[in-house]
């Protein structure tokens, strides 16, 4: 998976930057952004704070290894 060039919570700033009345256009010019990854991110970041961003992040993780240990073991059953 790609990394991202921006963290969950610079994410979530430009989003508040929307909020707060900049334009769409402004602040995907501003961030160097296309208007499709900001409103992909707006669908998933959308009215969050940035600890509830912390905490998806976290499960998100725990997640992924559990997905991944459960897969290591059917290779080994």
């Amino acid at each position: 998976m790609k990394r991202s060039r921006f963290t969950d919570e610079q994410i979530i700033g430009m989003l508040r930057e929307h909020e707060a009345g900049v334009t769409t256009a402004e602040v995907c010019r501003k961030h160097g952004i296309s208007d499709a990854t900001f409103y992909k991110w707006k669908a998933k970041f959308g009215g969050m704070q940035v600890s509830d961003a912390r905490k998806l992040k976290a499960l998100e993780e725990e997640n992924r290894k559990l997905v991944t240990s459960k897969n290591l073991s059917r290779i080994v059953s």
